[in-house]
This record gives C-alpha cells, structure tokens and sequence, in this order.
C-alpha cells in the first residue's frame, strides 16, 4: 500500500496542477477578452474619428475633380496660347531684325555714295578752282620777281652812281 500512498500523492498534485493551469487559462481568457473589448471600443472611437475626416475627404475630392479638371485643362490652353505668341512675337522680331539690317545696309550705301560724291566734287573743286589760282599765283610771283628785279638794277646803278659821285667830291 506504500505505492497507493505515492499515487494518491501524485494524483493530488497533478489535480492541483492542472487546477492551477484552468485558472491561469481562465484568468487569461478572461483578461483577453477585456483587452480584446479595448481595443474594439478604441478601434470604434477611431472609426468614429476618421470616418466624419473620410467622408469629408470624400466630399472634397468629389467637388475638386471637375475643378482639378478645368484647371488642367486651362493650363494647357494657357501653355498652347503662350507658345503661339511667343512664336509670332520671334516671327515679328526676326522679321524687324531683318527690316533693320536691309535699311542699315541700305543706309551705308547711300552715305557711301554721298561722301565718294562729295570727295569728287572736292578733286573737281580743287582742280577747277586751286589750279588756275595757283598758276596765277605763280605768275604774279614771276611779275613780282622781275619788277624786283628790275628795281635791283636801278638801284645798283643808282647806288653806283651815287658811289661815284661821292667819290667825286
């Protein structure tokens, strides 16, 4: 009977043991659920936060598609406008520039024909009017040259007279 003693021993604590295991299984049900009851109301506090964000975000996104259309849609007439003036503005441009270089050049061929005129006309001016001015300068020279010349004889033969007379006396 010793061995019965050892078994009723063992039953005991394997009986207490595995009580002591239901309420540990129990106690954790029982606070799993709890928890479990938390996290479901702060999962629906939450819905009921997000959910009024959520429909507004909603809401908004439903009246902006059609404005977010119209602005995409004006900004690519905007940008087609744009591009068409700037290119009929760089025909304009390109189209003065090339008015402006012809005129310029234009311009330079009439000053150019105007000065070789005007030095013409100066050679002719020269030529017509300086030569006979210098040839009639050089002739009154020659008058000048041969009545000062003339006047130089009498006066050698005056002063030489003069001379002799005075060394007549």
């Amino acid at each position: 009977m010793p061995t019965n003693g050892w078994m009723i021993g063992i039953f005991i604590v394997i009986t207490v043991a595995v009580l002591l295991q239901m309420l540990i299984l129990a106690a954790m049900f029982f606070q799993f659920r709890q928890t479990s009851r938390e996290v479901h109301q702060v999962a629906v506090d939450m819905q009921k936060k997000i959910d009024p964000l959520l429909f507004r975000f909603g809401r908004i996104v439903d009246n902006s598609e059609d404005k977010i259309s119209s602005i995409v849609s004006d900004a690519a007439e905007i940008t087609r406008l744009a591009r068409g003036q700037a290119q009929k503005i760089d025909r304009v441009v390109s189209d003065a520039l090339d008015r402006t270089r012809v005129q310029i050049i234009r311009a330079d061929a009439i000053i150019t024909g105007t000065l070789e005129a005007v030095e013409d006309a100066g050679v002719s001016l020269r030529r017509s009017v300086l030569g006979p001015l210098q040839q009639a300068s050089a002739v009154l020279k020659g008058i000048r040259t041969g009545i000062d010349f003339i006047r130089g004889q009498r006066a050698r033969s005056t002063g030489a007279t003069q001379a002799d007379e005075e060394l007549f006396i």
